[in-house]
């Protein structure tokens, strides 16, 4: 029998699947990303992305019922 979980929601609190969560293997990329990783690294990282976005043109979302 196989549940659906839904990790947004299921697991705010810590996950629920524990040894059998799909997603295991990126919380621990997350974990040695911030273990390797030094705070003005990350800080130039999401500066960097921050521009990124800034320089992007606006992405217009035209509703179907027009």
């Amino acid at each position: 029998m196989t549940t659906e979980v839904n990790c947004a929601v299921d697991c705010v609190n810590g996950c629920v699947l524990g040894d059998r969560c799909p997603n295991k293997k990126y919380a621990e990329e997350a974990s040695q990303f911030i273990e390797e990783t030094s705070l003005d690294k990350m800080i130039e990282i999401a500066e960097i992305a921050r521009k990124k976005k800034l320089t992007e043109p606006p992405q217009w979302i035209i509703p179907e019922d027009i």
